[in-house]
């Protein structure tokens, strides 16, 4: 198929399995993929606004896969799938359902205990999920809006702004989303490296 994804940087490359997943066929270009993505991702938000979540089913596999589907399923037939390639990023695909339930196990953990304030543990399992790459694409975006329900329904806080931009996107002039993706990877490889606070500040931002 001709579908033509320039990627950006940080941004999962698709192979060309993956890309047969793509239920649109008019979509030619990733500006295109994007705005359909989006679309989707919107009706996805507005399904979570509508309801209320507790802690026993948001921090389950069922549920990261479900909010994975509700996001994407529209635009991809793998959507709420994991991946079965390796990337450049994650763990091994063998190794993903292990890696999940370790951190759900985590994360749960850290709820109970109350062994960080609440913003520190959504970064954290934010951080985390998008670590482990469970899914061909999307993950980033996946793993914030989990992050959203979390601060929200579960510790009744306000969502995070993610410096208040597309974060997703790197063509735009100096001052809008390409800074603020800029600023979101460079604190995305601090947490890399154990320092989670900067992702923490700019969630907040």
């Amino acid at each position: 198929m001709g579908l033509d994804l320039d990627d950006a940087d940080g941004q999962t490359a698709l192979n060309e399995d993956e890309k047969e997943g793509l239920l649109i066929p008019t979509i030619a270009t990733r500006g295109e993929l994007d705005e359909f993505e989006q679309q989707n991702i919107e009706q996805a938000l507005q399904w979570s606004l509508g309801r209320s979540f507790k802690s026993e089913t948001v921090f389950t596999e069922t549920f990261i896969r479900l909010l994975h589907e509700k996001m994407f399923a529209d635009v991809w037939a793998w959507a709420g799938a994991f991946r079965k390639t390796n990337k450049n990023i994650g763990v091994d695909k063998w190794d993903i359902p292990t890696a999940l339930r370790n951190l759900i196990d985590d994360v749960k953990f850290w709820h109970a205990n109350k062994i960080y304030p609440p913003d520190e543990l959504c970064i954290r399992f934010k951080h985390r999920l998008v670590s482990i790459h469970c899914f061909p694409n999307g993950n980033g975006r996946h793993s914030r809006l989990l992050a959203d329900i979390v601060i929200e329904k579960i510790f009744q806080l306000p969502v995070y702004t993610w410096g208040a931009a597309d974060v997703v996107k790197e063509d735009k002039p100096a001052g809008g989303p390409a800074d603020q993706r800029t600023a979101y990877l460079q604190a995305i490889k601090a947490a890399d490296n154990g320092d989670i606070q900067p992702l923490i500040a700019f969630a907040r931002s």
